[in-house]
């Protein structure tokens, strides 16, 4: 049976914690043949590894590699989050800047608008600042994003 996998299930099965789910959600796993990883999913399980469970970089993109890589799952574009694991665990971004490199070198656009500087450290992505070059001012109001 196809199903869509919640990151519940992959924490509990690579942290076994608690250990009843975790032993729950290995064997779920071990039986499963068609599941399927959406980005969000993996975004959610580096955050929860990362700050719920303090585990290092290396160990998080390790075991965020194992889950892309598990026979019995299929995502949406594996190469999209190899790359996006990858610029998380060497050029040291949060997952969600990594991805977002990821995806804008996918697509050919290669350029990110953000006020993170650590985008910068991606070779072959522009980081377009929305402050624009130079500025030195005071904050301008947001404007308005509600339309009628």
């Amino acid at each position: 049976m196809k199903a869509y996998l919640h990151t519940n299930v992959v924490v509990r099965h690579l942290t076994q914690d608690p250990p009843a789910q975790g032993k729950a959600a290995t064997a779920f796993l071990a039986a499963a043949d068609d599941l399927v990883l959406v980005d969000l999913v993996l975004a959610e399980l580096v955050y929860v590894l990362e700050s719920f469970y303090r585990m290092p970089r290396a160990k998080v993109a390790a075991m965020a590699r194992s889950v892309i890589g598990f026979p019995a799952i299929s995502t949406q574009d594996e190469g999209v989050l190899i790359r996006a694991v990858e610029v998380y665990e060497r050029d040291r971004l949060d997952f969600a800047e990594a991805y977002l490199v990821a995806r804008a070198e996918d697509s050919g656009i290669r350029a990110v608008a953000s006020f993170d500087r650590s985008i910068d450290r991606v070779q072959g992505i522009t980081r377009i600042d929305p402050l624009g070059p130079g500025y030195s001012g005071p904050e301008s109001p947001a404007p308005e994003l509600v339309s009628d």
